[in-house]
């Protein structure tokens, strides 16, 4: 259906030119699911946008073919690659919010396209757009055409984009991180969506993601990235159970489960290496524990290991001692306070966190005088313990509350909403606390925000965003002593002291969320509410925050709210589970009790929609 020969795009910025994909090579067939995975920063999303030639005014495909047909994309003029873009390739972009047009309907953003690639006009076109809504999945979809993007959920939002990308049934659909912003409900609603219409229309699919569980469940062969480059293809069976490349096997190895809890993740050292510099020899040596001397010297080429497997390494190339890569085994792991350990203390000591019929309403204000006419029960009457030294982790779908109980147990949301209920930390009442005491309580607790962009000052270099509550909340640490620590959290969190002097949106969304966490840490809290806090993270990194969160725990025993809806990480991490349903609680206990005999409907509903790998032996 589609060949891709040798794409080369370069980016060029003010201070280099940045080769963002590289010499990348990949045939897709009819009606097959083509995985494109790998970091933030491998090229992944570029590869798509040159693939369509929707690229930035800084960028340009320099070399290679596309080639669909007999035709070369890649050499039409942009008036032909108009018939072509939606029509035969269509693409669905990661953030809806973003690429929907707020200030058109949805009906009418779906008709352009209908419009534009059938001869379909005017009435007959609107009743295409509200059949196509109705076919991913959107109630009553003849309502839905006249509204706008606000008036939709994150799901309906992304239904909508589907709905757009395949108006003209393309051959090909270039799906790029399709779910990653979802529910896990959500997620496997959408996921079966797109199987179903890829069924119906026998088209290709290209799926750009880092899940490597939705691989494992949707695709029929996996391409692996790295630094621009393919470093290995194969079917998704033979990638998941016999993965070549160092960097799939530590992938694999990263991704946390109930399998590896009690012990440390294998992360990878270091981060993608920028694609502004020359390269000389193979580009993931510097974070390969099999590295040897030639893996600088030389760059390795693609070669078939086996019918089907391709490889970029040079061990199986006959140039080092042939073997099996291994999954690599951090150094030095030590295993990490396990659940029955930490239990012994649980019952004879005082919780660190008690929250008592907690009740969060957001009035809801008609009229001139804005008069409250009713309320927004975000949080309706909750209660739960949080243990010094132990993990409660709070799930739940969007809306269930979880987000609104991590900041108002912090007192963020006064004079927003009607508060009550009890919040005692460390024996002390929060809610009752003002001005100085509440400050001043804030040491035993900090908050990490799901959006990392949204809460760094994007006006404050690194340095002083985390020097910033040191010198709120601990006045007596000198200048020195404070750079110190700020100095050893950046190595904690895998970045280098030269991110100090940069500002937050010189850094990548899973930098900075390494940032935020960070900020965090410098106040050495007692309890850290973690909202989301590795969503925007790539695996390796993810498990880098998550060895360091346990490292942390063990430490200092230090607590942890953890607001989540990747299952993986609750399954590896929590000691207890509360799940949220409309703004209550409607199941809590010990974490392996509700994920091995979950009695709560919505919570088996739940574990129900959680991808999980299948391919691996």
């Amino acid at each position: 259906m589609m060949e891709i020969a040798q794409l080369t795009t370069d980016l060029e910025t003010d201070s280099a030119l940045v080769r963002a994909v590289d010499a990348l090579s990949l045939t897709i067939a009819q009606g097959e699911t083509f995985a494109l995975v790998g970091e933030s920063g491998c090229g992944k999303s570029m590869t798509a946008l040159s693939l369509l030639r929707l690229l930035p005014d800084s960028g340009r495909v320099t070399a290679g073919r596309v080639q669909m047909d007999g035709t070369d994309l890649l050499a039409l003029p942009e008036s032909g690659m108009r018939e072509w873009r939606g029509r035969r390739v269509s693409i669905i972009f990661q953030e809806p919010s973003t690429s929907l047009n707020p200030v058109m309907t949805v009906g009418r953003q779906i008709q352009e396209v209908i419009e534009r690639h059938t001869p379909l006009r005017g009435a007959q076109s609107l009743a295409k757009a509200v059949e196509w809504l109705r076919r991913v999945g959107i109630d009553a979809p003849e309502r839905r055409a006249q509204g706008y993007p606000f008036q939709l959920s994150g799901g309906q939002k992304q239904r909508v984009m589907i709905a757009i990308a395949l108006a003209a049934e393309p051959q090909v659909l270039i799906a790029d991180e399709p779910t990653t912003a979802l529910d896990v409900t959500i997620q496997a609603q959408i996921l079966e969506l797109l199987q179903d219409l890829q069924r119906t229309q026998n088209m290709a699919l290209l799926l750009i993601t880092h899940d490597l569980a939705i691989v494992s469940q949707m695709a029929h062969r996996v391409a692996l990235m790295y630094a621009g480059q393919v470093v290995e293809v194969a079917s998704a069976t033979d990638f998941f159970a016999r993965p070549l490349h160092p960097y799939a096997a530590n992938l694999l190895d990263a991704l946390p489960d109930a399998n590896k809890r009690g012990q440390r993740l294998a992360s990878i050292p270091g981060v993608v290496p920028p694609l502004s510099q020359r390269f000389v020899g193979c580009r993931f040596a510097d974070r390969c524990q099999d590295a040897q001397a030639l893996c600088r010297a030389e760059a390795p080429q693609v070669r078939e290991q086996a019918p089907g497997h391709s490889v970029r390494c040079f061990i199986y190339q006959g140039e080092m001692p042939v073997r099996q890569a291994s999954r690599n085994v951090p150094l030095g792991a030590v295993p990490v306070q396990s659940e029955g350990k930490s239990s012994t203390t649980v019952e004879s000591a005082p919780p660190l966190l008690s929250v008592q019929d907690y009740k969060v309403w957001f009035p809801i204000r008609k009229g001139l005088l804005q008069r409250t006419v009713g309320h927004v029960k975000a949080v309706d009457g909750v209660s739960f313990e949080v243990q010094a030294g132990r993990t409660l982790a709070l799930v739940g779908e969007s809306g269930s509350g979880k987000t609104t109980v991590g900041k108002a147990l912090l007192q963020l949301l006064r004079g927003q909403a009607q508060i009550s209920g009890r919040v005692l930390l460390q024996g002390q009442a929060l809610d009752a606390l003002q001005g100085a005491q509440l400050r001043s309580a804030r040491r035993a607790a900090q908050i990490v925000f799901q959006d990392p962009f949204a809460s760094l000052n994007p006006r404050m270099r690194v340095n002083e965003i985390l020097e910033e509550g040191v010198v709120s909340l601990h006045p007596q640490v000198g200048a020195l002593a404070r750079r110190a620590r700020v100095a050893a959290l950046l190595d904690k969190v895998g970045l280098s002291t030269s991110a100090l002097t940069r500002y937050p949106h010189e850094f990548s969304g899973g930098q900075r969320q390494r940032l935020a966490i960070a900020r965090a840490l410098a106040v050495e809290p007692r309890l850290i509410v973690a909202d989301e806090p590795t969503s925007a993270l790539d695996v390796s990194v993810q498990a880098q925050i998550l060895n360091l969160l346990n490292d942390l725990q063990a430490e200092l025993g230090v607590a942890y709210l953890f607001i989540t809806h990747n299952f993986g990480v609750v399954e590896y991490l929590a000691h207890d589970i509360a799940v949220m349903q409309g703004g209550k609680l409607v199941e809590y206990g010990a974490a392996r009790q509700v994920l091995e005999q979950p009695k709560h409907a919505y919570t088996q509903a739940l574990l129900r929609a959680v991808p999980r790998l299948k391919h691996v032996s």
